[in-house]
């Protein structure tokens, strides 16, 4: 189309009104799909984060009382894991569930309001020990597949504010720096999370450790390391902020 509109410029000739009108709409379109073109979700697979805030002195009974009676809950919808806060937050407990598609996670909320086992036995008593309740829904990004740690351990969850834009625009930078980070070898990629709803332009970012030390003495290495330094330096100029909390898995935890 500008190949015709600049012939017939040359030929002192101008285009129509109904020209000028594509030209303007093909303009949009690559505009568009330069800015927000990025890799897309095809999988209608959800995860479902939950965060509760416990009353301090309720801490050990909350837990207690999930360990009794959370079968009543997976027996609903399959639990990818169950943590609590040993730094980075106090008196929380952070557990992932996954959900084919919305109309699944509306399901299952249906039948888990219905259900008296879980009602009566559960949350009749776990909501008066609670002080907050907060929930986001993500999506694994398209390059990453939740993995299953082979043995315990201690889990990193790291979330990232990223400028306005989505993974069009910070997307190819993040993926390096994590790629890097897995590169080293100190640490295992259990899977790396986009919001839906809540905060959007976050990342949540879930590694495994052996445990805190070796978590620690591996970060060490990883700020030696002149590869991992130049790729977070790139993605950090689309960063707003980032924090981190070490997860201990309960024992009725998919994921330990």
């Amino acid at each position: 189309m500008m190949c015709t509109l600049r012939t017939l410029f040359l030929k002192g000739k101008f285009p129509t009104a109904a020209a000028w009108k594509e030209v303007t709409r093909s303009a949009q379109v690559q505009a568009t799909a330069t800015f927000a073109t990025g890799p897309r979700q095809n999988d209608t697979t959800l995860y479902e984060f939950r965060t509760y805030d416990i009353k301090p002195s309720m801490m050990s009974a909350f837990m207690q009382l999930c360990k009794e009676n959370f079968h009543l809950r997976t027996a609903h919808s399959e639990l990818v894991g169950f943590w609590t806060y040993e730094l980075g937050g106090l008196n929380k407990v952070f557990h992932i569930w996954k959900y084919d598609s919305f109309a699944h996670r509306t399901e299952v909320r249906s039948k888990i309001a219905i259900d008296k086992l879980w009602q009566g036995d559960f949350i009749s008593k776990a909501l008066p020990m609670m002080d907050k309740q907060d929930n986001e829904i993500a999506y694994l990004v398209p390059w990453c597949k939740l993995q299953k740690p082979e043995k315990e351990g201690v889990y990193e969850m790291v979330s990232f504010q990223f400028k306005p834009g989505g993974p069009a625009v910070w997307g190819k930078a993040f993926r390096a720096a994590i790629s890097t980070h897995v590169n080293t070898g100190y640490t295992k990629l259990v899977g790396v999370f986009n919001t839906e709803y809540g905060l959007l332009n976050r990342v949540h970012v879930l590694w495994w450790n052996e445990n805190a030390d070796s978590r620690a003495a591996g970060r060490h290495m990883a700020h030696e390391d002149a590869r991992v330094v130049a790729a977070v330096r790139e993605s950090a100029s689309f960063l707003d902020s980032q924090i981190n909390m070490l997860l201990i898995p309960a024992p009725f935890s998919p994921l330990k």
